[in-house]
């Protein structure tokens, strides 16, 4: 296992460091902010970064997602002292393979690491726990809320097409995403609103106001 340390206390890194090195664990490099960590993931090409929430310069989540979207075949885990829910549910949705805490005893760590380079999601059973809880509320939120309801992008592209913006290529550039994720937004605009064309979508969405017309 190849392994990049992103943490901006030296004591810690030096210390995280022993313990990896004493397990078989090959070290490949140390940054101290999450700038210097997605530049030395990008030249190190780790298996696994650990990666610290609070960070100067580029902070943990951020580097989190430039890691992710840049180099795919690195698995990003967060190592950290925070217990927040909130930094849990960001973490995992910049695309965080784990989320581990720095109180968690040696053995145990060792062994979500291992599951992790296999692709398993490194959580102790009671973060696990967690993310199912709330993953259950919001589904019962959502069921009791208008189940064809249309997202706020969704929204921002049924603006587009009232105004004329139609074509897949011109609605990815105004909204600066890829065509794919135009094709995905327009599917579901269809589906939630029952029709099956585009022209129907934008007379729909005048006929009930749903966005304002161009001027």
């Amino acid at each position: 296992m190849r392994l990049l340390i992103a943490d901006d206390h030296a004591l810690f890194r030096e210390s995280l460091r022993a313990l990896l090195e004493a397990r078989g664990v090959e070290v490949v490099g140390e940054a101290k902010n999450g700038k210097e960590a997605v530049a030395l993931a990008g030249r190190l090409k780790p298996d696994i970064v650990l990666m610290d929430l609070g960070m100067p310069e580029v902070d943990g989540l951020e580097a989190t997602r430039q890691v992710v979207t840049t180099l795919p075949g690195v698995r990003v885990v967060v190592l950290t002292a925070s217990t927040d829910d909130e930094d849990l549910f960001e973490a995992l949705q910049a695309g965080a393979q784990g989320y581990l805490l720095k109180d968690l005893e040696a053995d145990s760590f060792m062994k979500l690491l291992e599951g992790a380079l296999e692709g398993q999601p490194a959580l102790t059973p009671e973060l696990s726990r967690k993310i199912l809880q709330a993953f259950s509320k919001r589904r019962q939120e959502s069921v009791q809320e208008d189940p064809d309801a249309l997202t706020e992008r969704e929204l921002d592209v049924l603006r587009l097409m009232v105004e004329g913006i139609t074509s897949n290529r011109q609605l990815a550039r105004r909204l600066d995403v890829t065509e794919n994720t135009v094709k995905f937004h327009v599917r579901n605009i269809l589906d939630k609103l029952h029709l099956h064309n585009r022209a129907q979508a934008v007379s729909v969405a005048l006929r009930r106001k749903m966005v304002e017309p161009p001027e």
